[in-house]
């Protein structure tokens, strides 16, 4: 999900910072003990956008200098490598990781188990951010004793989207979105009776009718995946029964409309376009929807993710940043101030907030979206007070989603071969939408078998 972490493994979202493909790296890792005249010491960074880019790559490069004019002690050596699933593995085996990068939220558990990563626990408190970053979110980087091998730094959890306008004219409460699949399928029906337009849709292609598969799955309590990534859950109840509300939404209620072939951005495109009442998404979507899209603001609406039998949680993602495991402590401090400075910087200093405020504002982007903090909820509260002036969002929109999404448990996306697995997925929703005698027991028992034979590679 990145345009760089909303496809964090299937449709990437604009507002997160992921990068996928990878670029050769440019020089080796720093080794131990590497620390120049004066006890400098040298780390080395990825994530540097290539030439192509040249915009971002000055921008980078920017933050490079003015990270190392604040830091005289510490020297960044800046490269191209980015996280791509198909050559991290060979990467980390042949010691070509940077000292510092970023992966996804998909990643940090193997790499613990797998003693692929730096335990950044005695930094981290040595620094002080580790009291700053959301607990919540954190577990995402943390092995079952706590201690923490990635800091996250930037994050999302899913949602529902819905339209405040077709709300009132089906003569249902915009501030009161469905809380329940049940509600979901009340809603989307009478929002196609009264409106005429789709009451509920869902992404269904290039992966997306996996990664949503897996997100109503987790609303309904269950889980694609084991923990150890070596098995597909997902061949039962929960699972049939979140296929099950689809089918009855398109099949029994027709509230889905005629069109069921939407990917990331299509489906952004209908919703914008008042086609749709509601669909499954990230709050950060409201940049799509509004600014590219044309949505009116005071239309977009977002609320938690529905639950189905129990509070069972939703599908998180984004992206975390690592450190080698060959690092010395000098190293480990380096890289935290680096990513501190690179990612959080805004979050715990007013002037990084105001001047990203008012940047944003300027380039007439939203400012304020609300969204899954990565940082403790004081700390996001005083950022919160630091751009109040510069907000130029309807944040009473988001009420709905603020008011729960703190709280509500956060699930990773599968741990093992993500995209695969949504891509194996991809043809059981989209049978389910197309076909009303479709046998969703068997086409889960299919997908099944496909997925554990990817998985045992």
């Amino acid at each position: 999900m990145t345009t760089t972490a909303i496809r964090s493994t299937a449709a990437l979202s604009a507002s997160l910072t992921l990068l996928a493909g990878l670029v050769a790296c440019s020089s080796a890792p720093s080794t131990a003990g590497d620390s120049g005249s004066g006890g400098q010491v040298t780390i080395t960074v990825g994530d540097r956008p290539s030439s192509a880019d040249p915009t971002n790559r000055a921008q980078f490069d920017k933050k490079v200098a003015d990270f190392q004019q604040a830091n005289p002690d510490i020297k960044l050596n800046p490269v191209e490598t980015i996280w791509d699933a198909t050559t991290f593995q060979a990467q980390a085996a042949g010691g070509q990781l940077p000292d510092v990068l970023s992966v996804p939220f998909t990643e940090p558990q193997g790499m613990i188990a797998r003693k692929q990563v730096a335990d950044l626990t005695k930094a981290l408190k040595d620094d002080g951010l580790l009291a700053e970053l959301n607990p919540n979110v954190l577990k995402i980087g943390q092995d079952q004793a706590g201690n923490v091998y990635a800091i996250p730094t930037a994050a999302y959890s899913i949602g529902l989207i819905y339209n405040r306008e077709l709300f009132t004219k089906a003569g249902l409460d915009p501030d009161k979105p469905p809380a329940t699949w049940d509600e979901v399928r009340a809603d989307a029906k009478q929002i196609a009776a009264k409106t005429g337009q789709a009451g509920y849709g869902q992404m269904t292609t290039t992966n997306t009718g996996g990664w949503m598969f897996t997100t109503q799955t987790y609303a309904f309590g269950g889980t694609v995946e084991n923990a150890e990534g070596t098995k597909a859950t997902f061949d039962d109840a929960p699972s049939r029964a979140a296929l099950q509300a689809l089918h009855d939404m398109k099949w029994v209620d027709k509230s889905m409309g005629q069109a069921v072939l939407y990917d990331y951005d299509g489906i952004q495109k209908a919703f914008a376009a008042g086609k749709i009442g509601m669909y499954m998404g990230a709050p950060d979507m409201y940049r799509s929807v509004v600014v590219t899209n044309g949505l009116k603001p005071a239309s977009f609406g977002v609320g938690p993710l529905p639950q189905q039998g129990g509070d069972h949680g939703t599908l998180t993602g984004g992206s975390v940043q690592i450190v080698s495991k060959t690092t010395t402590d000098a190293e480990k401090a380096a890289a935290i101030k680096w990513i501190k400075f690179a990612n959080l910087n805004k979050y715990v200093t007013q002037d990084a907030a105001v001047t990203s405020a008012k940047n944003g504002v300027a380039a007439k982007q939203p400012v304020g979206v609300p969204g899954l903090p990565v940082i403790a909820a004081d700390k996001y509260a005083t950022y919160q007070s630091w751009i109040k002036p510069y907000v130029n969002v309807p944040l009473d929109n988001f009420a709905p989603y603020t008011k729960v999404a703190a709280e509500q448990k956060i699930i990773p996306e599968p741990p093992v071969k993500a995209q695969e697995v949504y891509a194996a997925l991809d043809p059981v929703v989209q049978t389910v939408l197309g076909n009303a005698k479709a046998d969703i027991p068997a086409l889960l028992t299919k997908a099944a078998a496909t997925v554990n034979a990817k998985l045992g590679r």
